[in-house]
């Protein structure tokens, strides 16, 4: 009766008439607690919303939302959601093989390292302020061998930033610059958030000039007025002008994120994002 059940349910999902305009990609991470309460609902929400990729922040014990990499992977197709790159900020060295073969097995093409691995990421929640312990030296090497062996499962391994790796450490180094310059391009390549590079004070299209085709995806949210997340089209991020660089970035797909939404739901949020990434022209 059970499987009877679950036949009958991804039979209705797949029977969704997906007759609206399907573009761009959504990091789950925006929408975290609702696909923590009701995964599938949370999916076709997305979808609905005109989603066509995903990005998962989502793995943990072996499962993806509570669920097997095949489970996730059927949900995701019987929605017409293409997996396309995850976040997986618990992997080590030791146990970089269990989380690509996972990965794997959903059909992701990008594996994101969210933050620095291992215990290197550090957060003062006093002041809200992100950083790392240990030398970027040392995070150069721990993504240079968990980028070799991703390519071993036929995965591509990103390195996602914040805004504290833009900006000068106690030795006087710019991490990213140093990422950029010492990790191999054949093996790791970079995920730029563009809200984080522009609360830093960088410019994204200087770096895609000195380091073109390096950034492979993007994490596109804008900044309000107040300096904090807000939907994309209701800040001050110039993202047409960032767009006209991502032929030279090396920009593949993009994802819509919101970590806070503050007085809006989520759903709310991303379904304003999604209608501005078509004003400003992202497809």
């Amino acid at each position: 009766m059970k499987k009877i059940k679950i036949l009958f349910v991804v039979f209705l999902f797949s029977s969704i008439t997906f007759g609206q305009e399907q573009f761009g990609g959504l990091a789950l991470y925006t929408v975290r607690d609702d696909m923590t309460k009701d995964p599938m609902e949370t999916l076709k929400a997305v979808q609905e919303i005109g989603y066509a990729h995903i990005e998962a922040a989502g793995y943990e014990d072996g499962k993806y939302y509570g669920m097997s990499p095949e489970a996730f992977k059927n949900a995701l197709n019987a929605l017409n959601l293409n997996p396309i790159s995850t976040h997986q900020s618990s992997i080590t060295l030791e146990t970089a093989d269990e989380h690509f073969a996972a990965a794997k097995k959903v059909g992701f093409t990008y594996f994101v390292v969210p933050i620095p691995p291992m215990g290197m990421f550090t957060f003062d929640r006093k002041t809200m302020v992100m950083g790392m312990k240990g030398s970027v030296g040392d995070l150069a090497k721990i993504l240079n061998e968990l980028g070799e062996k991703a390519s071993t499962y036929g995965l591509q391994l990103l390195y996602h930033n914040h805004d504290f790796e833009f900006k000068s450490n106690d030795e006087g180094v710019v991490p990213i610059d140093y990422l950029l310059e010492n990790v191999n391009p054949e093996h790791v390549n970079f995920e730029m958030d563009l809200f984080w590079v522009t609360k830093a004070g960088a410019d994204p299209v200087a770096y895609f000039e000195k380091h073109p085709g390096r950034f492979k995806a993007w994490h596109v949210k804008d900044m309000g007025a107040n300096g904090l997340f807000a939907p994309v089209g209701e800040g001050s991020i110039d993202f047409k002008k960032i767009l006209d660089g991502k032929k030279q970035s090396g920009m593949e797909y993009y994802f819509v994120e919101q970590d806070m939404t503050f007085d809006k739901k989520p759903l709310e949020a991303i379904k304003i994002s999604h209608a501005g990434l078509k004003e400003i022209g992202f497809d």
